[in-house]
């Protein structure tokens, strides 16, 4: 056992640890407990002892003004440095004054846990995350961001609570959904964080007052560990170098799929890529165009910084570079695809590199790999928000189908710090980065409703579970394991064995409020903590009984990729179903990115659509879809009158604030919202004008839309009836018909639109033939 040493002492270990690791370009991950005082004087002792480049503070909490003193290592007395906090770009920074302090001008930066994000592509020596305290918490997404800003030779400082992760923090306040409260809740997953920390190896713990536990490393430096020696030219890693190699050489319809873990030059090499493509084009004397796109701007500031490193001549402007050989210039994901609509963007010859793809939408992605010739996608493999792998699993086979001949590669040496540090493991594993698929399961028909608890203690368990649904969803974060554990109201279910599941379905359930309460969220006074499908039925679709009802909200799906396509996905949701009836519920449903395909898949299980959001979701790009499954009768009743209503309300939304819904989106929700329609003898006149030809089509417009509402009563509308129904209800011009049926022209335009009309007369009026001979 070791004696617990003076903090001064202790303060020494730690800085001559740090010096280790700085020699083998490593990081290292040091965890105080205590009481809030002692944890946090630990830390601005720690903080205090060497002049740091650019520390971060991340908590609600910033050190006090006096707080910050020269530690008793220094052998000699010092003044208390006075400290002066502004406000700049959200943050709040406090400079040390005072050359008698002993203390070098320097500047520290404090930020709230949500600001964490801001500071992606920044660099800092020190990192201290202030989660002690009834005023802190963990937040596992801020943990993953800033642990990637901290450099070689750096520390991550974590202060929590020595407690064994008994208690929720005050980040839970997150999940307390209505009417819970932070102390209601369960905390399986800071129990579990608790328990790693004091298992892992190559961290240092310490409590005040108690012994310092660092881990032993050699002092010397293992050879071949230099990443900052250049292998070849701009790039410091043979990974870098083939990943700016086929950049540069990108080839016509064969996309680039670049995958890699943070901290590998990923962003950089598309820098470096687009500096030699620019320099190259002036050589040429062809000025160059290359758009870049990423979920945010901040995403791409590396690759801007690389790019003016190698073209110092560069004009450089907010989301812009400019030089002789042309120009790369970002643009956002929702305005490139609008401008690919238009017909703006995309064409021969465009270039297009796509940063952080996992966090973009496959319809996006998609709707791009059809417009440029010449595309990249490049995305961060185990990060903490969206996943590389799960973006590979669901493009590659619209990859397959357009651009057979796309190639992938993945980048796995480290730039920032080298291999083996010790910072990456620990928050890999504490966040559960690198969690994969389990092999193959066999087919399995049994489903097992999973006790949270034990599933927390359960760690290969958790992994196949948490593996699972990484790969099937967009932007899972390490924030959603701690609500798989822990939120309210909260289960999960897998089909097969929880350790190898191949499927697994989570849900939550909502409503139950009390008339009161009812009333004053239906009249917009009162908008209580999560039930995001009661709240959004009854303020948007018009239905305030679903306050009140029992309502339960499937959050995710996953199906193992190896079993996919063999009904498991079906079996997952008849036993939630079956569940939710036995658990009194009155309605099951689900909100998600309303997409054609999936809506389809929705359908055949028979849930309804009820609702479609009038813009889209900054998630998934798309427009949110809510489906409905009625478990009683008083829930059926509901069902009825919300799908009526969407029914009477799609067509007006289509001509109006969903003009430029996909065209394949319109047929589906059309086909989804058929009913026992007719056509009465003016449509029947109006369209045998059509088949003649004596009038125009838009004269017809009305008989066109009562066809098509015919058609799909009887199943009888094909793919190839989007465009024209995107036309009769959206009003799209002959000009984006042309572009999306790949026509040459207006003419063409109309002889295709009379033949689609003419084909779907025919088919009913052959159908109402036989049924009245029937």
């Amino acid at each position: 056992m070791m004696s617990a040493l003076l903090p001064s002492r202790a303060i020494a270990r730690l800085n001559a640890w740090r010096s280790l690791l700085a020699a083998r370009r490593w990081r290292g991950l040091v965890w105080i407990t205590g009481d809030v005082s002692e944890a946090r004087r630990a830390a601005q002792d720690l903080l205090a002892s060497r002049d740091w480049c650019s520390p971060l503070w991340i908590g609600k909490t910033a050190v006090e003004k006096s707080a910050v003193e020269k530690p008793e290592v220094e052998k000699r007395e010092v003044e208390k440095p006075e400290v002066e906090k502004r406000e700049a770009g959200g943050a709040e920074t406090a400079e040390f004054a005072g050359a008698d302090s002993g203390l070098d001008q320097s500047t520290i930066t404090f930020l709230s846990s949500g600001q964490a994000r801001t500071r992606l592509g920044a660099e800092h020596e020190l990192v201290i995350i202030d989660a002690v305290g009834p005023d802190a918490g963990l937040d596992p997404d801020a943990l993953g961001a800033v642990a990637g800003t901290v450099v070689a030779g750096g520390l991550l400082v974590l202060l929590t609570a020595d407690d064994g992760g008994s208690v929720a923090d005050a980040d839970y306040q997150r999940l307390a959904a209505w009417p819970w409260r932070v102390p209601q809740l369960t905390s399986h997953y800071l129990a579990r964080c608790h328990h790693l920390l004091q298992s892992m190896d190559g961290i240092a713990r310490w409590r005040p007052g108690h012994a310092l536990e660092v881990p032993e490393l050699a002092p010397d430096k293992p050879p071949g560990c230099d990443g900052e020696t250049a292998m070849y030219d701009d790039c410091l890693t043979e990974d870098q170098a083939t990943a700016v190699a086929q950049l540069v050489r990108l080839r016509r319809r064969r996309p680039l799929v670049l995958t890699a873990d943070r901290g590998r030059g990923k962003s950089a090499s598309l820098g470096i890529a687009c500096g030699h493509m620019l320099a190259e084009a002036e050589q040429r004397g062809e000025p160059v165009q290359i758009l870049l796109t990423a979920p945010r701007p901040a995403a791409v500031e590396a690759v801007f910084e690389h790019c003016v490193r190698l073209r110092p001549a560069a004009m450089r402007s907010v989301n812009r570079v400019e030089t002789a050989g042309g120009v790369l210039r970002f643009v956002a994901a929702d305005a490139l695809s609008a401008q690919v609509a238009e017909g703006e963007a995309g064409g021969p010859g465009s270039l297009l590199l796509v940063d952080e793809a996992a966090a973009i939408p496959a319809a996006l992605l998609g709707e791009w790999l059809e417009a440029f010739p010449r595309i990249a996608f490049a995305t961060t493999e185990h990060g903490y928000e969206g996943s590389g792998r799960g973006f590979a699993l669901r493009f590659r086979r619209r990859l397959d189908t357009l651009t057979p001949q796309w190639r992938s590669l993945k980048m796995e040496s480290p730039i920032r710090w080298a291999v083996g540090d010790p910072l990456e493991e620990a928050i890999t594993q504490l966040l559960m980065l690198d969690a994969d698929l389990v092999d193959t399961p066999r087919p399995s028909t049994q489903t097992t409703l999973v006790d949270r608890a034990n599933l927390a203690t359960d760690e290969p368990a958790l992994r196949g579970i948490f593996g699972l649904l990484v790969q099937a969803h967009y932007r899972t974060t390490p924030a959603d394991l701690r609500a798989l554990l822990d939120a309210p109201e909260g289960a999960l279910m897998t089909l097969g064995s929880p350790s190898a599941p191949a499927g697994v379905v989570v849900w939550g359930d909502e409503g139950g409020f009390d008339t009161a309460l009812a009333e004053q969220v239906a009249c917009g006074r009162r908008r209580p903590r999560g039930h995001l499908l009661a709240q959004s039925l009854a303020v948007h679709a018009g239905e305030p009984g679903a306050l009140t009802a029992r309502v339960r909200r499937i959050t995710r799906v996953a199906v193992h990729p190896g079993v996919r396509r063999q009904g498991a996905g079906s079996q997952l949701l008849e036993a939630a179903f079956q569940q939710a009836c036995a658990d009194g519920m009155d309605l099951l449903g689900a909100s998600f990115g309303g997409d054609a395909e999936l809506l389809a898949f929705w359908r055949s299980q028979g849930y309804r659509v009820v609702r479609l959001g009038l813009t889209r979701e900054t998630a998934t790009g798309e427009h949110a879809l809510m489906v409905l499954k009625a478990c009683t009768e008083r829930g059926a009743m509901q069902l009825e009158r919300l799908e009526r209503r969407f029914r009477r309300l799609l067509p007006r939304l289509l001509a109006f604030e969903l003009r430029e819904l996909a065209p394949s989106m319109v047929l589906a929700l059309l086909c989804a919202c058929a009913g026992r329609d007719a056509l009465d003898d003016l449509d029947q006149a109006d369209l045998d004008d059509v088949t003649t030809g004596h009038r125009d089509l838009a004269l017809v417009r009305p008989a066109i839309q009562q066809l098509i509402h015919v058609a799909s009563g009887v199943g009888m509308l094909e793919v190839e009836d989007a465009w024209l129904s995107a036309w009769a209800f959206q009003g799209r011009s002959e000009a984006q018909l042309a572009r999306g049926l790949a026509l040459s022209g207006r003419a063409q335009v109309k002889h295709w639109l009379r033949g689609r009309a003419e084909r779907l007369l025919r088919v009913v009026s052959e159908l109402s033939s036989n049924s009245r001979r029937g």
